[in-house]
């Protein structure tokens, strides 16, 4: 963990590239924040040196994309193992995210996503084969997110 300190130009940059980041320019996110373009570069390339800003992605619709079939795959690991098998899991063709839980049973989250209920069924295989025991699945029907407005002064 880094222990740079966000400060609030820092917070309102994180907050304007959380809504858009791929339309915003280092000007346009200067305007929101009262700072100079030059400065929110330079906090943009801190920020991600810091490892704050991990990288940027697209919120892609799986369905729109041809993939409808999203499944939760709660999984179960030796709790001291548990982050080991994460590199591995995600190399799996049709995996999505991982998330490490921090509970005892059902400790890692695995996000998949399919054209078909049968596509899911390999990717399960795999990760059984790992060692791990899929203790649950879940059919996501729709997904929707907002940027953390903590970030945000307004």
């Amino acid at each position: 963990m880094t222990e740079y300190e966000l400060d609030a130009v820092d917070r309102e940059i994180l907050y304007a590239l959380q809504e858009e980041a791929r339309n915003l320019s280092s000007s346009e996110i200067a305007e929101r924040t009262e700072a100079s373009s030059s400065t929110v570069r330079k906090r943009i390339q801190r920020l991600e040196s810091e490892g704050v800003i991990k990288g940027y992605s697209a919120n892609i619709d799986y369905t729109e994309s041809g993939y409808p079939i999203r499944m939760l795959l709660f999984c179960t690991a030796p709790i001291t193992e548990r982050g080991e098998y994460v590199d591995g899991i995600l190399n799996i063709s049709g995996v999505v995210s991982v998330q490490e839980l921090i509970r005892g049973e059902r400790n890692l989250l695995v996000t998949v996503v399919g054209e078909t209920d049968r596509d899911i069924t390999p990717i399960a295989r795999e990760i059984s084969d790992m060692g791990l025991t899929i203790t649950d699945e879940v059919l996501v029907r729709s997904q929707h997110s907002t940027s953390f407005d903590e970030f945000s002064s307004r």
